[in-house]
């Protein structure tokens, strides 16, 4: 599944910036995401639980920040596994340009499911 969009945000790049790299902030962006902890300056534990159909699922897995060029942009990878359920992992290329005192915030990302999911 691939999805992009952009996004006008009220506020300066850097605090976008700031805002992305906080993992109260990324959790809140996450759909179903219930925890996300801080390992390193570019990785995360994550637990995020989904529910397509009449399968629910919990899946634990790793957040990683690559490509990294401040405050411009970074590419956000996940990988999580739901036992029985099956997999998840995707990524996002995240991009941040200013645009007077307002940021625009552009993504392209692609996420694959398998398993019973």
């Amino acid at each position: 599944m691939d999805m992009s969009g952009s996004q006008v945000i009220p506020a300066e790049r850097e605090a976008v910036w700031r805002a992305l790299n906080d993992p109260e902030v990324l959790k809140a962006c996450i759909p179903g995401c219930e925890s996300l902890e801080k390992t390193s300056d570019t990785e995360m534990n994550a637990q995020v639980t989904t529910k397509i159909g009449p399968v629910k699922a919990k899946f634990k897995g790793a957040v990683t920040l690559e490509n990294i060029k401040a405050p411009e942009s970074y590419t956000i990878t996940g990988e999580g596994k739901g036992g029985v359920a099956g997999f998840a992992k995707g990524s996002a290329d995240v991009k941040l340009e200013e645009d007077g005192a307002e940021t625009v915030l552009t993504y392209e990302a692609k996420a694959q499911v398998g398993g019973k999911l």
